[in-house]
């Protein structure tokens, strides 16, 4: 895989020595949260493109590009308020009709707070899902970067005691296609390497510690391998990221939220970034929530927000 500096020069000689500067949509998040804030942080970093804040603009004063949201009231830092669920997903909502109308590049989104759009009465599970509705994406998967690794879900905002009848072959089929396409098309990895996890212990131990890893993992490795995927597995998750399993390695498919993301937030926290792959357009998140209890104080850290900035910007450029 060419590096992100070598694919820039290679661009670069194709048009002359310009490259076209992406727009990327930056959606604010939840108002009582550190979304705001982060927004302002990220003003002060020199970026190649054009971001364009999306939110309120009294809110966001001092950007140098804003897209005016109208809160729906004021907003208390550290206070959710349901009142403000509406204007949470409108920002989301003009993001994604920008990107599906290309007048923005890319999407990338503040942290939003699940339970006070819920408990405003409108049903959310998380930006993954929202985004795959509202862009009319058949099945899409989350993936988070950083620390050197590329970790995908095959399931997200699920109770653990759900994720064991989530786990079927076609739909592992279904991931395992969308890893490799993205990988390819925005990551730029020709033939990528993908390890699945195991959901059981030991990878079921023979049958000893679960039936699923046998009759739902393990074909589909096995049909996606037939189908020209390289795809690895199921291997023991307790075994998995050890140094010498991902050498070589391009990205692993962990079957939970926590099963693969301890990890990655253990190598990343603070510059992991949140991909959403399957979209028909490029979006990426922080790592994290909204950090309610430090929300206004200024100290929140805008690392993984300018990381999810650069990433986008890398993924937008064209091959």
């Amino acid at each position: 895989m060419a590096a992100p500096a070598a694919r820039r020069d290679l661009r670069r000689a194709a048009t002359g020595g310009a490259i076209k500067r992406p727009v990327i949509a930056l959606t604010s998040g939840e108002p009582a949260g550190v979304g705001p804030e982060l927004c302002l942080k990220l003003a002060d970093v020199k970026l190649n493109a054009r971001v364009v804040a999306i939110g309120d603009r009294e809110l966001l004063k001092g950007f140098p590009d804003i897209e005016h949201v109208a809160l729906r009231r004021p907003r208390v830092a550290g206070k959710l308020d349901p009142a403000n669920s509406p204007y949470v997903l409108a920002t989301l909502d003009r993001a994604i009709a920008g990107c599906l109308k290309g007048e923005f590049d890319a999407m990338v989104t503040a942290p939003v707070q699940k339970s006070v759009i819920n408990d405003a009465g409108i049903a959310f599970t998380g930006h993954t899902e929202y985004l795959a509705e509202h862009a009319r994406a058949p099945h899409v998967v989350m993936m988070l970067v950083g620390g050197g690794l590329r970790v995908a879900l095959a399931t997200t905002h699920l109770a653990l005691s759900d994720v064991p009848g989530a786990i079927k072959k076609n739909e592992l089929i279904k991931t395992l296609r969308v890893i490799q396409a993205d990988l390819q098309k925005r990551f730029r990895i020709q033939r990528p390497r993908i390890l699945v996890a195991g959901l059981n212990p030991h990878s079921g131990e023979g049958g000893h510690f679960g039936h699923e890893d046998a009759s739902e993992i393990a074909p589909a490795i096995a049909e996606a391998r037939a189908a020209g995927i390289d795809a690895s597995g199921p291997l023991p998750a307790d075994t998995l990221f050890v140094p010498q399993r991902l050498k070589g390695a391009d990205a692993v498919l962990a079957m939970y939220h926590d099963q693969g993301l301890p990890v990655l937030k253990y190598a990343s926290f603070g510059e992991g970034v949140n991909v959403t792959l399957g979209l028909p357009f490029v979006r990426t998140s922080v790592d994290h929530g909204t950090a309610l209890d430090i929300a206004g104080t200024g100290r929140a850290d805008p690392g993984s927000l300018i990381e999810a900035v650069k990433l986008a910007i890398e993924l937008a450029q064209p091959a």
